[in-house]
């Protein structure tokens, strides 16, 4: 495995301070540690890091298991921890059945994060972990993300944040730790392409992920979203790749594909993937500009 120190050789000058200041920062924990770990890229950094920092033996990584979350991430999760030998558990997630998160509130993130600190809280227990953390980045911290309330709630720590390390820096340590992730495009819940307000349920957090992995499938393109706005399917991927779209025999195949799965129309979103672009209905007063670490 890569040292500390290889890694830390090998990073551009201007992020090695802020890679030192997260190592310190994770061995400053009382061990054991318990991880968020989605199987994305800025958790992946933070269990790599936490094992390297503090010994397999001394972390435990949490991963849900829920329909609201791409099957590629659990895929991703179960690849990085074995690895890089760190102890991996599975939490069956509820948050299906919590009314306040179906009901598709724009704070519908904050429930759902609540119910798995919840059901994580059991598991660090049971393991004697003494604090949990998460890969939440400084980027982050703009915007809509009210599941980041949850986080303060449970009193979950933030390392990436801490440290002050960006999205694109976080990317940039995750290659220099060999991670086979490094240069994936965002994940996100799937819960995330239904509009607010409308119902949250399994059958469309199933068709969603159909429409998604056959356009993936038929195109290559790795970066895609489909906005599920019950009878239109509005279609986000890279800016950089629409153009693997405009071919008449993809276009006709995913527009067939897709009204096999229930929607009546299929659209493209012609400015391309926006993160977060849902967020653009809801009034200034519901996203906060950043939240305060005070």
């Amino acid at each position: 495995m890569t040292s500390l120190d290889d890694v830390q050789s090998s990073l551009e000058p201007s992020i090695r301070g802020k890679f030192t200041r997260l190592v310190s920062i994770l061995k400053s924990f009382e061990a054991p540690i318990a991880v968020l770990f989605s199987g994305g890229l800025d958790s992946s950094v933070v269990a790599t890091v936490s094992t390297m920092a503090l010994g397999p033996e001394n972390v435990i990584a949490l991963t849900a298991l829920s329909p609201t979350y791409p099957e590629e991430d659990l895929k991703w999760a179960k690849e990085i921890a074995s690895i890089f030998n760190f102890r991996h558990v599975i939490i069956e997630s509820d948050e299906i059945n919590d009314h306040n998160f179906i009901s598709n509130p724009p704070n519908r993130c904050y429930f759902c994060k609540k119910n798995l600190l919840i059901k994580a809280v059991e598991v660090v227990r049971k393991y004697g972990a003494k604090v949990i953390v998460d890969g939440t980045n400084a980027s982050d911290l703009y915007g809509h993300r009210p599941g980041y309330l949850a986080l303060i709630e449970f009193n979950v720590r933030s390392p990436l944040v801490e440290a002050g390390l960006s999205k694109e820096e976080v990317r940039l340590l995750a290659k220099a730790l060999g991670l086979p992730n490094w240069c994936k495009p965002p994940a996100a819940c799937l819960a995330s392409r239904i509009p607010y307000g409308e119902p949250i349920t399994i059958e469309r957090l199933r068709r969603i992920a159909s429409a998604e992995s056959l356009i993936k499938s038929l195109t290559g393109i790795e970066l895609v979203r489909v906005r599920d706005h019950n009878y239109i399917a509005r279609i986000e991927v890279g800016p950089g790749e629409r153009r693997k779209l405009f071919n008449e025999e993809i276009m006709d195949r995913i527009s067939e594909e897709l009204k096999k799965l229930g929607y009546k129309y299929v659209a493209l979103e012609l400015s391309g993937y926006r993160s977060g672009s849902l967020d653009e209905l809801l009034a200034e007063k519901d996203i906060p500009k950043r939240h305060n670490l005070k």
